[in-house]
Formats: C-alpha cells, structure tokens, sequence
C-alpha cells in the first residue's frame, strides 16, 4: 500500500485544475508553518477513497477537494483565534472550522500559516508531562 505522501501526490496528479493547484499551495502553506507535521491518509470507506490529514501531536487539518470548492478544515478550529477572519465555514459546531476556497480566490498564505501554528500549538498543549 502505498504511504500517505504518495496517495496525497496521485490525489494531486488527478486533479490537474485549479483544485489541484489550490491543494499544492495549502500543502505547502502547512509544511511551512510547521516543518515537522506529518502527513496521513485517514477515513477510508467502501464509499470514500480517503481523506489527507495532517498531524502534530493530533490532528491539526485537513483537505477536500469538491466539484466547486477546496476545503481546508482545522479540527480545533473553533479554539484557534482568527484575527484575519479567514475561517468562512464550519461555525455552527464547537469544534470544528473551515475555510472554503473557490477559483480565483486569494489565499493569505500569512493567516493560514498561523492557523496551522495555533493548531499545533493547540495539540502541543494538550501533552502530559511525564511523571517521574
């Protein structure tokens, strides 16, 4: 079976269009704000082929390619401040929060970046100290 990385590079290979290309910037845009996030391919059902998933001590995000839309989701998205408000989706939950990308759209790669940090940072908290 193939690893992660090598299923998100086909999913990417398959998807030539703006969605694809859209999907390559927020890859990058992740690695960035945190050079030691891991990639994963989690979620596999008789009727979903997968989803990639980045983790640091947990989950931190993932991303959809859709007919319309790319969405990057952040899984404790509802906990992470936003001060470029650039989370447009996902408000209804307590836990969960989204941002939808449409053709054309302009990432700010800035604010994504510091989203990803804030998520790692949110699971980094999360750690027990060992007892001794």
């Amino acid at each position: 079976m193939p690893n992660p990385t090598e299923l998100i590079d086909d999913l990417i290979a398959k998807t030539p269009d703006w969605r694809g290309k859209t999907f390559t910037k927020l890859r990058k845009v992740i690695h960035d704000a945190d050079p030691e996030i891991t990639e994963e391919w989690k979620w596999v059902t008789a009727n979903r082929p997968g989803t990639p998933v980045w983790e640091h001590n947990g989950s931190v995000c993932h991303i959809n390619i859709l007919k319309d839309k790319v969405k990057l989701t952040l899984h404790e998205g509802a906990s992470l401040p936003d001060p470029q408000k650039v989370f447009n989706n996902g408000f209804e939950g307590n836990k969960l929060r989204a941002i939808d990308i449409y053709e054309g759209d302009e990432l700010n790669e800035r604010a994504l970046k510091a989203l990803i940090r804030a998520g790692v940072e949110h699971n980094l908290a999360k750690v027990k100290p060992k007892r001794k």
